[in-house]
């Protein structure tokens, strides 16, 4: 019979699920806010553009 005791303190994560764990939160998570800042300045950017075509 398995002793979970014991596997537990056999247990050594893997340095590739580590590596991995470090890259995914030292992400950019502003990435969505980026894309929506961008599309506001461009819609404001265009609205400008016609108003003065307009005028």
């Amino acid at each position: 019979m398995i002793n979970f005791e014991n596997e537990l303190k056999k247990f050594r994560p893997s340095l590739e699920i580590e590596d991995a764990e470090e890259i995914i939160y030292n992400q950019d998570l502003d990435d969505m806010a980026d894309v929506l800042v961008g599309l506001l300045k461009d819609a404001k950017a265009e609205e400008m553009s016609r108003q003065t075509r307009i005028h």
